[in-house]
């Protein structure tokens, strides 16, 4: 398979990305490349120094980047040079299998829906994240970042996505589905909360069991936890600076270790037609690495197809 790579995305852009990239070659297969977007001077200059072979990637030259403080859409179509830009291009003519990227998370979700577009019935795409729970395994949360303002119709579809990537890319049969809020009884919450909640308990496509509170994250009870993209991105931050706390106080164990951000790459981007993972801005090389794993591990288990025959039935 080709797994294509924004060479310019993230905060240590090219140089942790072609490193990540060199990283990652080392544990594919022979039958997989990686195709690395960007400017291809500089994409070659980082190979020779780290003393590894152009010849084993495929560099498209891209002369122009997308940063954090360019407006998504109007940069994607300004901007047709870009890295992203191209990458998606690509992605859109199947000359590559996946797209990954560190870069800018709202032009990542933009060049996504205007290139593969989302899947038939999808709402809006939404992103999910790996939460490590204390007993061992992982609770899937979603939405993280992609739709802050979610209508209750849309957090229920949440709840599908979420679960079938559950089934798909982590092997748990029959995911528990949870809704975030303030108390388990059905009047707590908010209105949109509540109205989420009512579409959720007659919903017969995943196993909803209910508002769950925010602990419940990081135990065994459920496997799946639905928000809005507000509420998840403050989550996860909350637990990522958490986790970076204890780390510098040297109160690390086994469990702390797991929610080093370098383990998991990146996010996958649920509902689109074609396999979209996005990065950490912050990614040094191993998160790179991870990342470009990961994506041969979502595309193998064949998400899209999945979500979209659960999307028909």
């Amino acid at each position: 398979m080709k797994i294509g790579l924004d060479a310019m995305g993230g905060d240590f852009a090219p140089n942790a990305v072609v490193s990540g990239a060199i990283l990652a070659q080392k544990e594919l297969s022979a039958e997989d490349q990686i195709v690395l977007f960007g400017k291809e001077d500089l994409i070659r200059q980082i190979i020779d120094a780290k003393g590894a072979s152009a010849d084993l990637f495929q560099i498209v030259n891209a002369t122009e980047v997308i940063d954090m403080h360019d407006k998504p859409i109007k940069a994607l179509s300004s901007k047709k040079d870009s890295s992203l830009a191209v990458g998606f291009e690509y992605l859109k003519q199947h000359k590559i299998d996946t797209f990954a990227s560190a870069g800018s998370t709202g032009a990542m979700v933009a060049g996504a829906m205007f290139s593969v577009g989302v899947m038939e019935g999808v709402l809006r795409p939404c992103l999910a994240s790996l939460i490590p729970k204390d007993k061992g395994g992982v609770t899937v949360l979603v939405d993280v970042g992609v739709v802050p303002d979610a209508k209750p119709d849309v957090m229920c579809q949440f709840g599908l996505l979420g679960s079938n990537y559950a089934k798909t890319a982590l092997g748990i049969d029959n995911p528990k589905v949870g809704l975030i809020n303030i108390g388990e009884e059905d009047e707590k919450g908010n209105q949109q909360s509540q109205a989420a909640l009512a579409l959720m308990k007659e919903e017969k496509s995943y196993n909803f069991v209910g508002n769950v509170e925010p602990i419940e994250i990081f135990q065994s009870n459920v496997d799946v936890i639905v928000c809005d993209g507000f509420v998840g991105n403050l989550l996860l931050k909350h637990t990522e600076a958490f986790a970076r706390i204890f780390a510098k106080r040297g109160l690390v164990d086994d469990y702390v270790k797991r929610f080093n951000y370098e383990i998991y790459g990146g996010l996958p981007l649920l509902g689109v037609n074609e396999v979209v993972i996005i990065g950490h801005g912050i990614s040094n090389e191993k998160a790179i690495k991870s990342m470009v794993l990961q994506s041969k591990s979502i595309y193998n288990s064949h998400i899209t197809e999945k979500l979209r025959e659960a999307l028909t039935t």
